[in-house]
């Protein structure tokens, strides 16, 4: 069916400020659906009240109000603008929230103003905690044993029954704020009342722990008329217990079974047509290791940081997608941007690796409690993309500027066995770094698979990592290992550390046997359909897919993951930057790594590279491309760390 007829003004809600939990993930979302849905003649209205994103410029939206994204302020702007619709699931838990209140509060209704996309009912029946336990059970998914609770003594008196630890999930709050796993009365009473002050509802879900078996996502796409994809498929590096923003996170799903992955993807469709959800969501389940039991955790019913992972390790525009989807578009009516060819009615696949690594703060506040657990403390995140998973892994680890190249941490390695053990014992921002030392000294994978409930399969990755290390240690570089190691992943710098010699040394010895990366595309297809876009990223040992052409070009380097010092802001000015190039007739190239940002759109400059913004990999694409030269003023400081490098090898 075609576009709604009535519909020709839309308001949408931004995210608001930048916190932990609710990052540049909604700024990405909500300026793909502005883009999109002005793509459809449909005038846009904006309001947010974050000077540092994209999201506000006026060539964004049509009108835009850097307001307060209150019920006070958004009425009046309702009642000035007048108009047709409102879409907030694009916004985060912010706009979410916003919309439920405009919606009970009669203001929608007052206005005529529809809610597009997801229904007032459908968000209720996610988000309130016990009305998606009954939806479950009514449609036969499984959910872990469970209460809702408005009060302590309700959540004392299922702990009496049920034992412990429990973990505890406020309603209507993001990033796992004001939830935790309890483990006695002592720290259940503390977390339930803090969970009970931050839900909306005041209303906590308080139920049996699954920690120790898989946390899998799928990330899902419906439209009006019924029909569903998965676009998605997400596997955490550590169990459940571990907020899935705080988690590492690989795509597609890397250790389970045909009939795993069959069994949770059908469950996907079932959930969101149940639901009646329209545009994406997030959907998470817990997998029993041992069996093929599993239970429904939880569904994100609007786009989530996972959403903008999902659209970057896969090349679909989740949010696009969603916003022509709530303004009455089916979705093989929508056409694939990536290919040109197929619709947004095709499922992506995917001929390679993505891994995503969090980052967290504690470099700049270090005195802080450094475990991880079901409240996000990540305040931003960096995505890889590869051929395998040791090469996409280290691509990751290099990518976090936290001055690390591989998995050798001095402070790690400097440590007694009994604390390295200490360390794995806990989830915390250090343990990869823990495991991979554990392995050094040959500590059993069995005995960390006990202790951490890391899959094996993960874990004998890590150990291939360690053994390539002992193979560049103990041998000379010669073309064969130098292959070898670059294959895996294996930085320059890395090798030199190992080596104890300098790194532009092993950059001369690549140089010598010819070892240059070669650039593959992303294309949603594997290869089936050719790419209309440049989306790029390297690997080794391969086929080059990217053609380079003698033309004027400008490279910018982006400013990589968000930080405490370095947000959303440097973001903002390299896309402005891009649309600079563009309008003067210069091709631009944008090098970054964060899944979360508009400049790591694909079509937001002529060419992205998805990359670690370091020296080595910055050089490769600049002797590949021959720009007219690089850009560093726009990406903060990480950008600027490069100058003194570009120049010197230039």
């Amino acid at each position: 069916m075609p576009k709604y007829k009535d519909i020709s003004k839309v308001l949408v809600i931004g995210s608001g400020p930048i916190i932990i939990g609710q990052a540049a993930e909604f700024d990405y979302s909500g300026t793909q659906a502005c883009k999109s849905l002005k793509e459809e003649g449909v005038q846009v209205v904006l309001v947010n009240n974050n000077p540092a994103t994209i999201m506000t410029d006026t060539d964004i939206a049509d009108i835009v109000y850097i307001e307060n994204p209150t019920v006070e302020v958004v009425e009046k702007i309702i009642a000035k603008e007048r108009p047709d619709g409102i879409l907030a699931t694009l916004g985060g838990q912010t706009g979410l929230n916003l919309a439920v209140k405009l919606k009970e509060e009669g203001i929608l209704d007052k206005y005529n103003v529809k809610l597009l996309g997801t229904s007032f009912e459908s968000i209720k029946t996610a988000e309130d905690r016990e009305l998606f336990k009954r939806k479950m059970q009514e449609i036969g998914e499984p959910v872990a044993e469970s209460v809702t609770v408005t009060n302590v003594e309700d959540a004392l008196k299922f702990a009496k029954n049920y034992g412990y630890p429990l973990i505890i999930r406020p309603a209507y709050t993001l990033g796992g704020t004001g939830g935790g796993i309890a483990h006695n009365d002592e720290e259940l009473i503390s977390i339930v009342d803090l969970g009970l002050k931050k839900s909306m509802a005041q209303e906590v879900l308080v139920e049996k722990s699954l920690y120790g078996w898989k946390e899998i996502e799928f990330e899902v796409m419906r439209d009006a008329a019924d029909n569903c994809i998965t676009i998605c498929s997400m596997e955490n590096f550590d169990p459940v217990g571990v907020h899935t923003g705080d988690s590492i996170v690989v795509a597609p799903v890397q250790t389970l079974s045909d009939y795993e992955y069959q069994m949770l993807r059908s469950a996907s469709i079932k959930i969101i047509r149940a639901l009646k959800i329209e545009g994406g969501c997030n959907i998470q389940f817990a997998l029993d290791p041992q069996s093929h039991k599993y239970y429904v955790i939880e569904v994100n019913p609007r786009v989530s940081r996972s959403s903008a992972l999902a659209s970057k390790a896969t090349g679909y525009p989740i949010a696009k997608v969603a916003a022509k989807i709530a303004i009455g578009l089916r979705l093989d009516e929508i056409k694939n941007p990536v290919t040109g060819k197929t619709t947004a009615f095709f499922e992506p696949a995917l001929d390679y690796v993505v891994t995503k690594i969090p980052r967290w703060p504690f470099d700049k506040f270090y005195t802080t409690d450094r475990r991880i657990g079901t409240q996000m403390k990540a305040t931003g995140e960096i995505m890889a993309i590869e051929r395998s998973f040791e090469a996409s892994l280290l691509k990751a680890v290099r990518s976090l500027e936290i001055k690390v190249y591989g998995l050798r941490l001095d402070s790690v390695r400097g440590m007694g066995t009994k604390e390295i053990l200490e360390g794995i014992s806990v989830p915390n921002d250090m343990r990869l770094f823990y495991i991979a030392e554990a392995l050094r000294r040959d500590i059993d994978i069995d005995y960390i698979n006990d202790v951490t409930k890391i899959d094996k399969w993960f874990l004998n990755k890590l150990l291939n990592i360690i053994n390539m290390e002992r193979e560049i240690e103990k041998n000379e570089l010669r073309e064969e290992i130098l292959k070898k190691a670059k294959r895996m992943g294996f930085s320059d710098r890395e090798i030199a550390t190992i080596k104890g010699i300098k790194e532009e040394d092993v950059r001369a010895l690549r140089k010598e046997y010819s070892i240059y990366p070669s650039y593959k595309m992303v294309d949603t297809c594997a290869a089936e359909f050719e790419s209309v876009t440049q989306y790029i990223y390297s690997t080794y040992g391969e086929e080059d897919e990217v053609e380079t052409h003698d033309i004027p070009k400008v490279i910018v380097i982006g400013s990589g993951p968000i930080r405490i010092g370095q947000g959303i802001e440097f973001d903002y000015c390299s896309v402005k930057a891009l649309w600079a190039l563009r309008d003067a007739g210069i091709k631009s190239i944008i090098i970054n790594n964060n899944p979360e940002t508009v400049s790591t759109d694909f079509d937001t400059g002529d060419r992205l590279y998805f990359e670690p913004i370091t020296l080595e990999d910055v050089l490769n694409i600049y002797e590949k491309e021959k720009p007219l030269g690089v850009m560093v003023m726009f990406g903060g400081q990480t950008a600027i760390n490069l100058t003194e490098g570009l120049v010197k090898t230039e």
